[in-house]
Formats: C-alpha cells, sequence, structure tokens
C-alpha cells in the first residue's frame, strides 16, 4: 500500500491505544493527520469517525486508522461513507485479508481488546498488504452499490 499521509482517530476508550498508535507511524516515518480525541475524556466516537472519513473524502489522507472500545462503532459510522472501507482487525490475518480481498483504506482497532504489541503486529501486515483484484475486484464494486445482486432459487 503506498501511503501519502495517515489519518487516525479515536474515542476516549480508543485515546491510550491511539497514542502507542502515534510513536509507532512516527517511528515508520508515516506522516499523520491526526483528528482526535485527544484526551481520555467521555465523548462520542462518531465525531472523530467522520472527522476521518471526510479527511479521505477530501484526499488528505488516503488511509486510517480508527480506534475505540470495541472498533465496532467506528467500523459503522466509517463505512456510511461512500470512499471509506473500513474493517476491524484484532489479530494479523484479519488486517491481512481485509487489504487482500476488500481493498480496506481504514482499519479499525478494538482498543480495549488488543495490547499494543498486538496493534503493532496488526499495523506491520495491514501496511505490507496489498489488494488481490481479480475476484476481488468484482466483489469491492458490489459493496458501492454499483450492482445489485440477484438471487437466484
Amino acid at each position: 500500500m503506498k501511503i501519502k499521509k495517515v489519518g487516525l482517530a479515536c474515542d476516549h476508550a480508543g485515546y491510550p491505544l491511539k497514542q502507542f498508535v502515534l510513536q509507532y507511524l512516527e517511528q515508520k516515518g508515516y506522516p499523520v493527520e491526526d483528528y482526535g480525541t485527544w484526551s481520555d475524556a467521555s465523548c462520542d466516537y462518531t465525531d472523530f469517525a467522520h472527522a476521518l472519513a471526510e479527511g479521505i473524502e477530501n484526499d488528505v489522507v488516503n488511509v486510517g486508522i480508527g480506534i475505540c472500545g470495541s472498533g465496532e462503532g467506528m467500523t459503522m459510522t466509517l463505512n456510511k461513507h461512500q470512499v471509506v472501507r473500513a474493517g476491524l482487525a484484532w489479530c494479523p490475518e484479519i488486517a491481512q485479508l481485509i487489504r487482500q480481498h476488500n481493498d480496506a483504506n481504514v482499519i479499525v482497532l478494538p482498543g480495549r481488546f488488543i495490547t499494543n504489541n498486538e496493534a503493532e503486529k496488526i499495523l506491520d501486515t495491514f501496511f505490507k498488504a496489498t489488494f488481490e483484484g481479480g475476484r476481488h475486484q468484482r466483489r469491492v464494486e458490489k459493496i458501492g452499490g454499483t450492482f445489485h445482486l440477484v438471487y437466484k432459487k
């Protein structure tokens, strides 16, 4: 994955892991756009997920990392945006598959359920993986609503 700039967003539950991820990204030399939150004070994950998605929509960043307690709320909110394909990953194997098969441009981490060490392995895998295309391209195109499924009995 060619990275122009990484967008980073979290809520209060994801804030501790976000601080680690910021250091990780700096060590790897990735430029970062931080969409918040900037403390562990209670907040709404949706505000920061929408900000990250808008960063992708406006071509400020081309890849993102979202972090909230379970990862689910952030993933759901991010995927409301047409240009975002966000996938929740709690292990390296899932991170690889969301890139290879789904061409995910945002990875979401469950901040309350993984360690810093696990997050590092997950992100390393996500950034190294490439989209396989082929049959997966057709499926990704169907996500965008361009195609409609026809069910046969």
